[in-house]
């Protein structure tokens, strides 16, 4: 610093969400083992989180009044977690379709969040302009409906952690073989650790309802600042088709994931 001028502040963008670590009592998250996220480590296989939502607990009935004041005052900010305790934040593993009130919200921040899952129910999130789940570790893919939020142009993802990513190119989960038919399908009660979530209700490309077919997709595209592996729930092979190439120096196109082969790492 040269002498006569001001000392520089340091700015915390992201606020009070500091995390003591997975295995300390007070910690807002929980560990991650699906795969190395630190350096390349060949591994075959990778699945789904299989943990489900607890709708009971304080952190998630306190998440739904938060949802509730930020739709009724029309916010264009949205920090949930910082209302949350540490405790109620390990307690959100996923996001209520509620989310879908918000659709004022320019900067949506989930800093360090326990997250498994982002519901599709976000796309409608149409003045979404900047989105931040930063060192949300066991947030490993995103919706295909993200990319309805039009207007979304910055992102801040540790990309470490996602499936595909270039560094690392951790392996996708195998998805499940294209249904010809749902009707012995319950979409509304799925088991994530098949099917990535807990409920399928309508096509990620056409957003009409999923009532006889149902075929899923990996692509990652470019979204916002960073390229995200995006899990698609089609309702026909027609609109499984109807999207973009993948990002370069990525799978290129839809792929089921399991033993597919993807570019080299580019870890230094």
């Amino acid at each position: 610093m040269l002498d006569g001028e001001e000392p520089k502040l340091f700015v915390n963008r992201w606020g009070d969400t500091a995390n003591p670590g997975p295995q300390s009592p007070l910690s807002s998250r929980d560990a991650c083992s699906c795969f190395d996220q630190y350096r390349v480590h060949p591994r075959a296989r990778v699945g789904f989180h299989t943990e489900l939502q607890d709708t009971t607990a304080e952190g998630w009935q306190h998440l739904l009044a938060l949802i509730d004041e930020a739709a009724a005052d029309g916010r264009e900010e949205f920090r949930p977690l910082l209302e949350l305790s540490p405790q109620e934040r390990r307690q959100i593993i996923t996001l209520p379709p509620s989310i879908a009130r918000l659709p004022a919200v320019r900067h949506f921040v989930l800093y360090g969040s326990n997250l498994v899952p982002i519901l599709p129910e976000i796309g409608a999130m149409a003045s979404l302009e900047e989105f931040s789940p930063y060192t949300s570790h066991r947030l490993h893919w995103f919706p295909y409906e993200i990319t309805r939020c039009t207007r979304l142009v910055r992102s801040t993802v540790s990309t470490r952690s996602l499936f595909g990513n270039y560094k690392l190119r951790a392996p996708f989960p195998r998805l499940q073989p294209p249904q010809q038919s749902v009707a012995d399908l319950n979409l509304t009660d799925l088991a994530p650790r098949r099917w990535g979530v807990t409920a399928i209700r309508t096509c990620s490309v056409c957003n009409q309802p999923i009532d006889r077919e149902l075929h899923q997709a990996w692509i990652s595209s470019r979204v916002a600042t960073d390229v995200l592996p995006l899990l698609v729930n089609a309702c026909s092979a027609t609109c499984l088709t109807a999207f973009p190439y993948g990002a370069e120096d990525h799978i290129p196109t839809p792929h089921q994931g399991g033993r597919v082969e993807q570019p080299a790492a580019d870890w230094d």
